[in-house]
């Protein structure tokens, strides 16, 4: 079948149908760089990532945007509380999240806008609102400028809310507002605030309110209509109503599919910096393998929350080890095999909404079928099964072959990898050899040391399991 994706607006799974035959523009809300990122910040660009491999794959040119929201709240609360300029500590907090982003394999977008550089068409979304009846300058004198959900009846469509059920939008002082509801496009310079963090407008000077700005990236660099918006399902409301009822009250078709990931949780919480429970990236990848955590954060469901454990991280990657261990003992008998093309069940499962546990099931099948022609030696066969394992890894960002792993390998953490991966192989040979024979005495003995050294042996249909028990 053709592609289909969850549509978040219409809340089913639903054809892909992009404006324009053969090409996707796609924008996805990037981060505010108010501090360093977690593995739960990351998740959305590891989502797009596969989302625009796969489109890519499927034969689409894309245009990928991922914005960076460098001027907030909270980046000048803390900025001043740190003593440092705002914009100093927008620069250095954007860095980790590029080094985030790269560490994990994440291709670059086509285009990544900052907000302080879209001022100027932030000014005439406002002025278009504002002729059109959607929105208003507050008359307090603060230089706020407000959207009137009260004006477009269709306020809540996305998230599906109610606007008589909503609570007051938090973004701004209410006492300039008509209504709670009403959230702000622009707020007005406060004492205290440095005065470059402020710009210009007919209205006051200021800085843009969190929403405006991506519905004026989007834009610019999309058109008024354009194919998929997404992110983390936290943006849903407010932030993805608020942008589609400002797009579309200025008269934009805006987006026609909305995407939004699940978080990554622990002990069922959404992970974040207010409930102290979040692991940082960068201290992450000091002791994971990154395309091992790679691994463990794609192959779940978009849709799904990750439950994050340092257990399942670790059966994840030992998971992604086997796949990376047959392709390694392929290519000594083959050669150099290029990707050439995924199984019909990995596509299937890909066209189901980024079916992506599916399609990972889909390729382990395959590397076990690989792994019957290396034993029996047919390597003809087995430069097929390669291509194509190598293809699907490469939809999912995790052919260790191709860039950025290539170039990263022969590290001391991968020699040491190989090392205990061809220690523990030889001894897991010796056992299977022992109980060909039917010695199961000098089987028990060899899975028993391996137990000592803290090495999990489980007996699968198409052979022996290993894990490093509470490690990697």
């Amino acid at each position: 079948m053709a592609l289909h994706l969850y549509d978040t607006a219409q809340r089913t799974v639903r054809p892909f149908e992009p404006i324009e035959p053969g090409k996707v523009g796609i924008y996805l809300c990037g981060a505010t760089v108010q501090a360093a990122p977690h593995i739960g910040h990351i998740r959305s660009g590891l989502v797009f990532d596969v989302l625009q491999r796969w489109l890519e794959a499927s034969g689409y040119e894309t245009t990928f945007i991922r914005n960076v929201t460098d001027i907030d709240d909270k980046i000048l609360q803390k900025s001043a509380e740190a003593g440092e300029p705002w914009w100093a500590w927008a620069t250095r907090y954007e860095r980790t999240f590029t080094d985030a982003y790269d560490v994990l394999g994440c291709r670059q977008p086509t285009h990544e806008p900052h907000a302080t550089g879209h001022v100027t068409e932030m000014i005439a979304l406002m002025d278009a609102l504002i002729a059109a009846g959607h929105a208003y300058a507050a008359d307090d004198g603060s230089g706020d400028v407000y959207f009137d959900v009260r004006s477009w009846p269709r306020y809540g469509e996305l998230s599906g809310q109610r606007l008589d059920e909503m609570e007051a939008a938090a973004d701004a002082d209410p006492r300039g507002k008509r209504d709670p509801r009403d959230f702000a496009l622009w707020k007005g310079a406060k004492p205290g605030e440095p005065e470059t963090a402020s710009w210009p407008t007919p209205w006051g000077v200021g800085r843009p309110g969190w929403h405006l700005e991506c519905s004026a990236m989007a834009g610019k660099y999309l058109g008024d209509t354009f194919d998929i918006h997404g992110g983390g399902l936290d943006l849903r409301f407010p932030h993805h109503e608020n942008e589609l009822a400002q797009s579309s009250a200025a008269g934009r078709g805006f987006a026609r599919y909305w995407l939004h990931n699940a978080w990554v949780t622990t002990a069922g919480e959404k992970m974040g910096k207010s409930l102290g429970n979040f692991l940082l990236v960068s201290e992450v990848v000091s002791r994971v393998r990154p395309i091992e955590l790679r691994y463990y954060l794609v192959a779940a469901h978009y849709r799904s929350n990750i439950e994050f454990s340092e257990e399942a991280m670790a059966e994840a990657g030992a998971g992604f080890r086997r796949i990376e261990g047959f392709l390694e003992r392929a290519i000594e008998v083959t050669g150099p095999v290029e990707p050439s093309i995924a199984c019909a069940e990995f596509v299937e499962a890909m066209d189901d909404d980024l079916g992506v546990p599916a399609a990972v099931a889909a390729l382990h099948n395959v590397v076990r079928e690989g792994n019957n022609l290396l034993a029996a030696g047919d390597s003809a066969a087995l430069r097929g099964c390669v291509g194509s394992v190598r293809a699907m890894l490469g939809v999912l960002g995790l052919d260790p072959f191709a860039e950025p792993w290539a170039s990263r390998a022969g590290g001391e953490g991968d020699r040491l990898r190989t090392v205990v991966d061809g220690l523990v192989q030889v001894l897991l040979d010796q056992r299977a050899a022992a109980r060909a024979a039917r010695d199961y005495e000098k089987a028990d003995s060899i899975r028993d040391r391996l137990t000592e050294l803290g090495v999990a042996v489980e007996d699968m249909p198409s052979g022996a399991r290993w894990t490093i028990r509470g490690g990697g």
